[in-house]
């Protein structure tokens, strides 16, 4: 099992956010976290990368447990993230900002391989990650995350803002990755469409808690959508 979260409750200082959450994500598979606004997706990431403390439970990656290590520590042990709103160094080119992933195992040039998985930034290599589109942003900051040369990857609402056709690209980017690199990707959504597009299964986050889970296969749309409506 790559990821297996067990009994996990965090939150900001005393106010708990997350009651007791249990998943797992084998290698792999892609799983979606759906759930509107201020229903936990964003501090189950945070949690798992190492930016908020574990309450209780326990986070485990590759046999591994995560919770006494710090982010840096969880990203050379094979975690990889990428926040809402992509967080680039916007005065950096599309290279340098590649390369800042790579020094965590020591640095070096940008693989030819990772140019590959996003033809745009080979073309844009030289230019500013401040003056890319969004959807360019996006595929920014997952080729800096790839470059960690991660087991697994987390995504926090990696379609906000982005255009309908920039998403449908990005769901097929996200597989490929998948499927050249057996990468585990956790994903956490809104939008239900790409949720259906790119996963292999999804549980749905209301109040801090797994209220539902489904396959692909077997997801009921509209009960989704339902917990997705405000």
């Amino acid at each position: 099992m790559m990821l297996r979260v067990s009994g996990l409750r965090a939150g900001y200082g005393q106010s708990e956010v997350l009651h007791g959450i249990d998943f797992t994500v084998p290698p792999g598979e892609i799983v979606a976290v759906m759930g509107r606004n201020g229903m936990g997706k964003s501090t189950l990431m945070k949690t798992l990368i190492g930016i908020l403390p574990v309450a209780d439970g326990e986070i485990v990656l590759d046999e591994t447990i995560m919770n006494d290590r710090k982010a840096h520590q969880r990203v050379a042990s094979g975690l990889a993230y990428v926040p809402q709103g992509r967080m680039i160094f916007p005065a950096l080119t599309v290279n340098e900002n590649i390369e800042t992933g790579l020094v965590i195992h020591g640095g070096g040039a940008v693989p030819r391989d990772l140019y590959a998985l996003f033809p745009v930034l080979e073309e844009m290599r030289a230019r500013r990650g401040g003056n890319l589109s969004g959807g360019q942003q996006q595929q920014l900051a997952i080729a800096r995350a790839l470059a960690t040369k991660p087991k697994m990857l987390l995504l926090d609402e990696p379609t906000e803002g982005i255009q309908p056709s920039i998403i449908r690209d990005l769901a097929r980017t996200l597989k490929k990755i998948r499927d050249e690199r057996g990468l585990a990707i956790l994903v956490s959504e809104q939008v239900l469409s790409f949720a259906l597009d790119v996963a292999d299964r999804l549980f749905v986050l209301e109040g801090g808690r797994i209220v539902h889970t489904a396959s692909r296969s077997e997801v009921d749309e509209s009960e989704v959508a339902r917990f997705l409506s405000v």
